[in-house]
């Protein structure tokens, strides 16, 4: 497999993953409910496929004590980041554009601390998709009164927090760990920190009929989102080129959503889709 090929398949599974939390979204399910389904369920397959492809458990002190810090204040606090940011901003496209241009940092700081290659073209084609993305993500139709500036601290949490991931995964899978003994890992305590703080604020994990079936998509294409991310950090030239790939998603999605759930798809969106797509294509070539 490609890191190419990985992409692709991150590319389709984070789609239908952000679809359906989506629906989610629209079915009213707690925020804490379908964030645990994100982690919970991938953790439980991840032993699972442990269990049956003979693998092992053992990790070194190290690596275990930098999954646990990175569960905890780059995945755990890096979502809780983003979707108080998303809560608080006048807009919540002024959110995601700043959480989601960590792709440069991530790039960047690959090539100075761990090596990693980035050349011009594949440089241009990632400006490219995060400039035109921010004409997809930014809804200048949606205003409402802000919180001061924490909504844009809270974004800058989580450009640093999810850059930083990205760069532990590439850092920790170069030194050999297995794909996804790191992935169970990450997610159990990932899990646990959302676990606990659903308790803390005594949120109900509601759970029925209605809307089981999308939290066990989210929770299988999380699974696939996952893997595919790790695998393409782990064969790609720089981590800033799966990051890349995984912010272009948000074109697909956004076409889709205004099939399925009436969302609104304007020229400016349009031209950011066309843009995203440019990027894509000159990042593959």
């Amino acid at each position: 497999m490609s890191w190419i090929s990985s992409a692709v398949f991150m590319f389709i599974s984070s789609v239908v993953l952000y679809l359906t939390i989506r629906k989610s979204q629209i079915q009213k399910v707690p925020i804490e409910t379908y964030s645990l389904a994100m982690f919970a369920i991938p953790a439980a397959v991840y032993f699972i496929i442990i269990i049956l492809s003979g693998g092992a458990f053992s990790i070194s002190v190290s690596n275990l004590t930098g999954i646990i810090f990175a569960a905890i204040f780059f995945s755990f606090l890096g979502n809780w980041f983003s979707q108080k940011a998303i809560t608080l901003s006048p807009n919540p496209g002024y959110s995601l554009v700043i959480s989601k241009s960590y792709v440069v940092m991530t790039t960047i700081f690959a090539v100075i601390f761990l090596h990693s290659a980035l050349s011009l073209k594949n440089a241009l084609a990632i400006i490219l998709i995060v400039f035109f993305s921010a004409l997809i993500s930014i809804d200048t139709g949606k205003k409402k009164k802000s919180h001061g500036y924490l909504w844009f601290l809270l974004s800058i949490g989580a450009f640093f927090t999810w850059g930083f991931l990205a760069l532990f995964s590439k850092y920790i899978l170069d030194q050999g760990m297995d794909v996804f003994s790191y992935l169970f890992y990450l997610t159990v305590f990932a899990s646990v920190c959302i676990a606990f703080e659903a308790l803390m604020k005594k949120a109900k994990l509601e759970i029925d009929r209605k809307n089981a079936v999308p939290l066990i998509l989210i929770g299988i294409s999380s699974v696939a989102f996952n893997f595919y991310m790790q695998t393409g950090y782990k064969l790609s030239p720089n981590p800033g080129y799966i990051n890349a790939v995984n912010v272009s998603s948000i074109t697909l999605v956004t076409v889709l959503s205004h099939f399925f759930f009436r969302d609104e798809l304007n020229i400016r969106k349009i031209v950011g889709i066309i843009g995203v797509t440019l990027g894509l294509f000159l990042l593959f070539l």
